[in-house]
């Protein structure tokens, strides 16, 4: 079940940071060499490759040298732990929220029935 699963919370970690949602987002466009996905931001290098490895314990990206270029890409279903763990919240928060309209307009037709 997703909501055991040490990846989630890995993913969730790892998009709780704006620089690594920022990554992500150039990546959905396509891959990309670290330094061009480190020339927006204002930070050393070696910070910069903290966010990576992060994203990439996350399995959120991947990574590969490509002679001197290290290429970064994003995971093959990468949000999909997440996005599972998410569907399900929703799904027991609309029981949930339908069940207390249930139980509302319930009381709202036995308050019109009492004389």
């Amino acid at each position: 079940m997703a909501k055991f699963d040490s990846t989630l919370d890995l993913s969730f970690a790892a998009l709780g940071d704006p620089t690594r949602r920022m990554i992500l987002q150039r990546l959905a466009r396509g891959a990309a060499s670290v330094s061009e996905l480190a020339a927006p931001h204002d930070m050393a290098l070696p910070s910069f490759m903290e966010h990576l490895k992060k994203l990439e314990a996350a399995h959120l990206i991947t990574s590969e040298k490509q002679g001197r270029t290290r290429i970064c890409a994003l995971s093959p279903d990468a949000f999909m732990p997440a996005r599972d763990w998410l569907s399900e919240q929703s799904e027991i928060w609309e029981g949930r929220l339908d069940q207390l309209d249930d139980y509302v307009t319930k009381l709202v037709k036995e308050r019109k029935n009492d004389p």
